[in-house]
């Protein structure tokens, strides 16, 4: 059969797409920047597209064409400068569900469970007006509602679960108590395979039938690592507001903090469904002790709390490497002197400092992140190579201006490494 896959980048979506391309389909695969997966999944026809742009009928005629299922494993948890929540998870499936009534393919829906605290928040609330609308569509169709999502890779919660997993000393976490049931991700792509070879239709929770609290997943992902059992210490809701905040604000800039508060408004509940599906689902011990932990999750555990506290001292300094000089200009545009007029000396020090605020400004907006820290790269080597060229006393300083260049480099560099989301 052809299969079109929606979001077949992501987490869940790449591991349906490979499921499906195993069974013998033809699978295209749909997302925003498919550059990489189209080298890592050769056998998928790879089309870029922006959902949250698709929201009339007439943009998908193209893509539903000999088509005979749809899978959409695309969403966005909160708006930002990366997301628009309702385009992409309103109004793109309804418009999609227009497309579909002519040709008639089966539409699997990966939704979630819509009901409970967080229900009236976009997320859910945008999910669960879609599958109203196909629920009401008349389409074949089957929707999905998994649970917390675990798998050989990690994405959003459960990369966060890693990382909550590696931290030093004690595990600080607020709704320590929260009941969550787990899934494979296999389980996940085993329902869609199941769904497209024979008749499984409806609306269906998928979970495993343990039920787990959050402090007890996140000890068991710690057990996964390798680490040694520390305690858990549970924190008043209050005390993480100032997290969320800043979480909330970065996903304004192009973040998915997954510490952001549609997040924290869902796991202060729980994550639980609505009873038995009757389709089984692999516990989270068995997903884990079926993909045993390498170094490399250990690293990716450790760093991934430290990636916004790099960004952000990134940006803090080469914001204030480009405002404190401007604090005195005249004194600033005195190593210059010996080499030019004083007018192209100050000159050029402003030049310097609005190049510096501008870079440490704009590492901190997603999308401009790697052309800026490339931009960091390049400057602290010019800086470097003109201050060894017309003073190379500077290396001999106390205060040591040229060699702190050095360390900045090396953060970047790393920046650079660990700025890819998927």
């Amino acid at each position: 059969m052809n299969i079109l896959i929606l979001g077949a980048t992501g987490f869940i979506g790449s591991v349906v797409a490979a499921r499906l391309v195993a069974d013998g389909h033809a699978v295209t695969g749909l997302g925003r920047n498919p550059a990489r997966a189209r080298l890592k999944q050769p056998a998928i026809d790879w089309r870029q597209a922006d959902l949250s742009r698709m929201t009339k009928p007439e943009g998908w005629e193209g893509f539903l064409k000999d088509q005979h299922a749809v899978v959409n494993c695309a969403g966005a948890l909160q708006d930002g400068l990366s997301d628009d929540v309702a385009a992409t998870q309103g109004d793109a499936m309804l418009a999609l569900y227009a497309a579909a009534k002519r040709s008639r393919p089966l539409i699997v829906q990966i939704s979630a469970r819509t009901a409970g605290a967080a229900g009236e928040l976009p997320f859910l609330a945008t999910k669960r007006r879609a599958d109203e609308a196909l629920a009401a569509s008349g389409l074949p169709h089957l929707i999905l509602r998994p649970a917390l999502v675990l798998g050989r890779n990690a994405h959003g919660g459960s990369s966060l679960l890693r990382a909550l997993a590696a931290f030093p000393l004690a595990l600080p976490l607020v709704h320590a108590e929260s009941p969550v049931e787990t899934l494979s991700v296999d389980d996940v792509a085993e329902s869609v395979s199941r769904a497209i070879a024979s008749d499984l239709r409806g609306d269906i929770d998928l979970a495993s039938s343990e039920v787990l609290t959050l402090a007890k997943l996140v000890s068991l992902h710690r057990q996964w690592l390798g680490l040694a059992p520390v305690r858990v210490f549970s924190l008043a809701p209050w005390l993480t507001r100032p997290v969320t905040w800043l979480a909330d604000m970065a996903g304004l800039l192009g973040w998915r903090s997954p510490l952001r508060s549609t997040a924290m408004t869902v796991m202060s509940e729980g994550i639980r469904s609505k009873g038995e599906s009757g389709l089984t689902a692999t516990s989270a011990a068995a997903t884990l002790a079926a993909n045993p932990s390498g170094v490399q999750d250990l690293w990716f555990a450790r760093l991934y709390l430290l990636k916004p506290l790099v960004i952000s001292g990134l940006s803090a300094f080469w914001l204030l490497s480009g405002l404190i000089p401007l604090l005195s200009l005249e004194r600033a545009s005195a190593h210059f002197l010996p080499f030019m007029p004083e007018a192209a000396a100050t000159a050029l020090t402003l030049a310097t400092c609005l190049i510096d605020v501008a870079l440490g400004a704009a590492v901190l907006v997603r999308p401009l992140a790697r052309r800026a820290l490339l931009g960091m790269l390049a400057v602290s080597l010019a800086y470097l190579a003109g201050g060894t060229l017309l003073e190379p006393a500077l290396w001999l300083d106390p205060l040591g201006p040229l060699v702190k260049v050095l360390p900045s480099v090396l953060l970047t560099l790393t920046a650079l490494a660990t700025l890819d989301e998927r």
